[in-house]
C-alpha cells in the first residue's frame, strides 16, 4: 500500500504517491480480472463484453465499438458466450433489424460470486469517507477517467509504431 504523508507540504511528492497508487490499483484490478478470466475460461474480449452487459443490454455494434473488434469478431464472440449460456441475443422490439445482447442469470451469478465481495467491501471503504471527501474522490476519478479515454482515443488515432507498417 502506498501511504501519503498528509503532514507533508510537498505537493509534488503527494502527487507522485497518488500516481503510483493509481498505477498499482490498475495493475491489481487487471490481475484480478485476468485471474477470474482464467478460472472461467474467458479471454479479455469476452470479459470486456460481459462487463459491458453488466450495465444493461447492448447492441452488437456497441460491443464492437467498446471492444475495438470487427463486426465479424463480435459475432463470433457473441456466439461463443451464447453457447456457454452467458448471454442471450434477441431482436429489438423497436427495430427488428437490430439485435439486443443481454447477460443471463448465470452471468449475474458469476459476477456476484467473483465481484460481489469487492463491491461489499468497497461500500464499506466509501462509507468511511465524508461527503466532502467523496465529492473530491468523485471529481478525481471522473477527471482521471476522462483523461484516460482521451489518451486512448489519441493513441488509437495515431496508429501503429511497429516498424515496417
Amino acid at each position: 500500500m502506498i501511504e501519503i504523508n498528509l503532514s507533508s507540504r510537498h505537493r509534488d511528492e503527494m502527487a507522485a504517491a497518488i500516481g503510483l497508487a493509481v498505477m498499482q490499483w490498475q495493475d491489481a484490478t487487471q490481475a484480478y480480472d485476468e485471474a477470474v478470466g482464467t478460472r472461467l475460461g474467458l479471454n479479455m474480449a469476452e470479459r470486456h463484453c460481459i462487463g459491458l452487459l453488466h450495465g444493461g443490454p447492448q447492441s452488437a455494434g456497441a460491443i464492437a465499438t467498446a471492444t475495438g473488434l470487427t463486426p465479424a469478431a463480435v459475432t463470433a464472440l457473441i456466439d461463443r458466450l451464447e453457447a456457454r449460456g452467458l448471454l442471450t441475443r434477441t431482436r429489438s422490439l423497436e427495430d427488428r433489424r437490430k439485435v439486443v445482447i443481454e447477460a443471463t442469470e448465470a452471468t449475474r451469478e458469476l459476477s456476484a460470486r467473483y465481484y460481489g465481495a469487492i463491491a461489499k467491501e468497497g461500500e464499506k471503504v466509501i462509507a468511511s469517507f465524508s461527503d466532502a471527501e467523496l465529492a473530491t474522490i468523485s471529481r478525481f476519478v471522473n477527471a482521471a477517467l476522462d483523461l484516460q479515454r482521451a489518451q486512448l482515443a489519441r493513441l488509437q488515432a495515431e496508429g501503429s509504431d511497429t516498424p515496417g507498417r
